[in-house]
């Protein structure tokens, strides 16, 4: 079994090695199977030039299979998946509780919202943060996007203080940027990531690293 952290493995293959509920919370953001790769991009923003992405292993082709979420179901007690009503009929179990995330992204092409399916029985909840190319939510602790599919910690941060307790042990089976390895480390999550393509687990372990230093520096 792994330890806590962060791994460049498929995720099928990291699940394997955890034993049934063993994680709390999954919070994961898959391929939506919509082509949404970070090759299309930099044709589609109007406000000033978009970030010329790489493309990611498996070109967002597919959303995961049966067999994935049979496996997510397993390994953990709860969970939030974002992009769900693109493949609502491959988890499927019925749900009251989605997450709505308004990204406030004014007149442009992209998706005013996206959506999150939960296994909690709560109801709808909407969480209002502006992410629209250069314009975000908190203007002053921009975030740098490192990845054509990156989500703010700001979001990470709302689902765990909204769904998770603490002592909570979070997974994420497809991390790309890390912002919620970044929000688990800043809320005191232990947490297990994966990351099946190389170019973007350097990114984003690089990223992450940068702020558990920076908050290690905080408390010298």
């Amino acid at each position: 079994m792994f330890n806590y952290g962060y791994y460049n493995i498929d995720c099928m293959e990291g699940m394997k090695e955890f034993p049934d509920k063993y994680f709390d919370l999954a919070v994961i953001d898959p391929p939506y199977g919509i082509g949404e790769s970070g090759e299309k991009n930099k044709s589609r923003a109007c406000l000033a030039t978009a970030k010329d992405y790489a493309p990611y292993s498996g070109g967002d082709r597919n959303a995961p299979p049966f067999e994935y979420f049979n496996e997510l179901r397993r390994v953990s007690c709860n969970q939030i998946i974002f992009g769900a009503n693109h493949f609502i009929s491959r988890i499927p179990v019925d749900s009251s509780c989605w997450i709505v995330w308004d990204k406030e992204n004014g007149q442009n092409d992209f998706a005013d919202c996206e959506l999150a399916w939960t296994s909690f029985k709560t109801a709808v909840r909407i969480f209002r943060f502006r992410w629209q190319g250069m314009l975000q939510g908190d203007m002053k602790n921009k975030e740098k996007r490192i990845h054509p599919n990156q989500k703010p910690v700001k979001l990470y941060e709302w689902i765990l203080q909204k769904y998770a307790n603490r002592g909570d042990i979070i997974l994420d089976t497809h991390v790309g940027s890390a912002s919620s390895l970044i929000a688990c480390h800043r809320m005191g999550f232990k947490f297990v990531g994966f990351e099946k393509d190389e170019h973007y687990y350097e990114v984003s372990k690089k990223r992450l690293d940068n702020e558990i230093s920076e908050t290690q520096l905080r408390f010298l």
